[in-house]
């Protein structure tokens, strides 16, 4: 499955002590803050893990889309009961994420894979095997996700065992149309987090038996991520319930 570089150009930028990466536009495709390299620096990178939330032991990550690696690096030094394969087309992506952007080598725990998304978890070896699915797939443009289909979130559910989460990155005009689509592909058990300032919208996919948790329980969970992981976990809850509609406890 492996592919040929693509022919968008990679190209780096830095500005008050932070790393960019691009896909030859002004658009930025992943950012690293210099001084600590294995944290999560763009806030809707922070929300694509409230699939912790609902899932705080995934024993298999898969990611869609490797960028800067900053989740890649995150889950993989964080998460430390699970392994992660992050897919990604472009081998020159790949080649600077670990040039560049701190991204370890492969070990028992991590595996960079080079191949297109949409083949690898519509494999049938893929399916029913990740607890966390993290899709993160734009191209230079930054128009929509390269695959925005019902047909490919249909595969992303396949790829999740139950129960398991996905968190989706969508940004910009797209949301809507991607969002519909995310939904038809999980039977509607799907959550959107308040959109980032840069324009990011993080859409969370649920598979598996129905859940009821009262939101004193939500709440102690994320206190439980914030000492592990040092993020405003809090704030996902408090953000789920601002954009969605609940009654007096969490339940999809």
């Amino acid at each position: 499955m492996r592919r040929q570089r693509k022919a968008a150009p990679v190209t780096l930028s830095e500005e008050d002590g932070l790393r960019y990466l691009h896909f030859g536009t002004e658009w930025i495709q992943g950012g690293m803050r210099m001084a600590r390299p294995f944290a999560l620096e763009l806030e809707y990178q922070r929300q694509m893990m409230a699939v912790g939330l609902f899932l705080p032991e995934p024993r298999r990550i898969v990611q869609l889309g490797l960028g800067a690696a900053a989740l890649t690096k995150f889950c993989w030094r964080e998460v430390v009961s699970a392994s992660v394969v992050a897919v990604e087309l472009s081998l020159d992506v790949i080649e600077t994420a670990r040039a560049w952007f701190c991204l370890p080598p492969d070990d028992a725990r991590l595996n960079i894979v080079n191949a297109d998304a949409r083949e690898f978890i519509s494999h049938p070896r893929q399916r029913g095997l990740a607890d966390w699915l993290q899709v993160d797939l734009y191209d230079a443009a930054a128009r929509g996700p390269v695959y925005d289909d019902v047909a490919f979130y249909r595969a992303c559910r396949k790829t999740l065992r139950a129960p398991g989460v996905a968190s989706f990155n969508l940004f910009g005009a797209s949301f809507d149309p991607s969002f519909a689509a995310i939904a038809s592909a999980f039977d509607d058990r799907v959550l959107v987090l308040p959109e980032v300032d840069a324009g990011n919208r993080v859409v969370l996919a649920i598979v598996g038996p129905p859940l009821a948790v009262p939101f004193a329980a939500l709440d102690q969970r994320a206190r439980d991520l914030e000492a592990r992981w040092k993020l405003k976990a809090r704030g996902w809850v408090a953000g789920l319930r601002r954009a969605n509609t609940f009654g007096a406890r969490f339940e999809l």
